[in-house]
């Protein structure tokens, strides 16, 4: 249950205002949907405006970023040098990856080619080739405050079969993206994405989802894609989160590499395709942050 405040008192986001003139009315609609039994956000995950400036401010960054690199996609070049400009862009810019020394994550970003779903390790022997499909995963630290997003890239000329990989793989994050309002529900999310993909003959991943952001790198609410409309966490204006479905060509299954720890690939070695955006709720639909 919501900690109360008289009317009165100031309002626990730091507007300055009273509670009854900003958040009471909020508040009380997220109880009524708390009794009735559904997941609501807890108040400490709904940024103030702050705290949403402070990540637009990150997600400028962000996306600069993924800007910049990709004019670097190209056939014969290494992931190490790729993550060398990046980190060296992002010291540029004022930021700080979030991505270097997470949990003993070795490099600033996150590079994974054709049949590596996420987590992809740039590494001096790896270089992209003619025909790959690379996802390029950003996360920055601004002030304080963390944005997030990835991209897909094509090096040279892609099967039919791989572009329409990545199409699809940008139609599902788009269709979950469009499911985001107040007072929805994360599984509208899921189940948009899960639709398109299986309607295309593609699977969602399941254990890997996108997740909370802003005050920290991972923050609840865990999202995933193989949800069902009307249930999961109450979609509430100031819930900040990304949107991520990881989208395998083959079966959903994938696997850990045993010998880096991070590397995730799928089990049939088919590739995958995944596009990220960061998005706020706002109290008349959506705003994305970072992409």
């Amino acid at each position: 249950m919501l900690d109360k405040f008289g009317r009165n008192d100031l309002c626990w986001c730091g507007s300055g205002r009273k509670y009854k003139k900003c958040h009471s009315i909020m508040d009380e609609q997220i109880e009524r949907y708390r009794l009735r039994g559904h997941e609501v956000p807890q108040r400490k995950l709904l940024k103030t405006k702050l705290q949403i400036e402070g990540i637009r401010e990150s997600s400028k960054i962000n996306i600069a970023l993924l800007d910049f690199i990709g004019d670097y996609i190209i056939d014969g070049v290494s992931t190490e040098e790729l993550d060398r400009l990046i980190y060296e862009k992002t010291k540029e810019l004022g930021g700080i990856p979030a991505d270097l020394h997470y949990e003993g994550y070795p490099k600033s970003s996150c590079i994974s080619i054709n049949d590596v779903v996420c987590h992809g390790i740039p590494s001096k022997d790896v270089f992209l080739r003619n025909g790959d499909i690379v996802n390029v995963d950003l996360s920055t630290i601004y002030n304080g405050f963390f944005s997030d997003s990835s991209r897909m890239f094509c090096v040279g000329s892609v099967s039919p079969e791989k572009q329409k990989l990545v199409d699809v793989a940008k139609e599902c994050m788009e269709l979950g993206i469009e499911q985001i309002k107040p007072w929805g529900f994360l599984g509208d999310v899921g189940q948009a994405v899960n639709d398109h993909a299986i309607k295309n003959g593609y699977s969602v991943v399941e254990e890997i989802g996108g997740h909370g952001i802003g005050l920290q790198f991972h923050e609840e609410p865990w999202v995933g894609y193989v949800t069902k409309q009307g249930t999961g966490m109450l979609l509430v204006p100031g819930l900040v989160f990304t949107v991520e479905p990881m989208v395998n060509m083959g079966k959903a299954d994938i696997v850990t590499d045993t010998g880096d720890n991070w590397a995730v690939y799928t089990v049939d070695g088919k590739p995958s395709a995944q596009w990220e955006k960061t998005v706020l709720v706002t109290e008349t639909g959506h705003e994305v942050l970072t992409y």
